[in-house]
């Protein structure tokens, strides 16, 4: 599943413009995974990305990956964070991946 999200970490938006994928790892009726998601979908419109969002539930793979570390989530394939998605470092991490491509 991860090399999913890298594989697809940048494509061409409804406007034909390249965005950045945000890639959130969570759990069904987890509070902390529903909080990182709706601060994603409060940004994404400003900020210009897309969201996926992949249920680790009954995954093996990824419960082993991620445990208790949900919601985790990454910038266009790479690890952005655990637990929490704090607004201002989400902004600040997103522009520094868009100065390094």
């Amino acid at each position: 599943m991860v090399w999913e999200s890298i594989f697809l970490s940048r494509f061409s938006g409804k406007t034909g413009e390249v965005m950045d994928l945000v890639t959130i790892y969570s759990r069904k009726e987890c509070h902390l995974c529903e909080e990182a998601f709706t601060v994603l979908q409060k940004l994404k419109d400003d900020l210009k990305f897309e969201i996926v969002e992949i249920f680790i539930d009954g995954d093996e793979d990824l419960e082993k990956l991620y445990g208790e570390q949900v919601p985790v989530t990454l910038i266009n394939g790479e690890l952005h964070d655990y637990w929490r998605v704090d607004p201002v470092r989400f902004k600040s991490s997103l522009e520094k991946h868009r100065r390094h491509q």
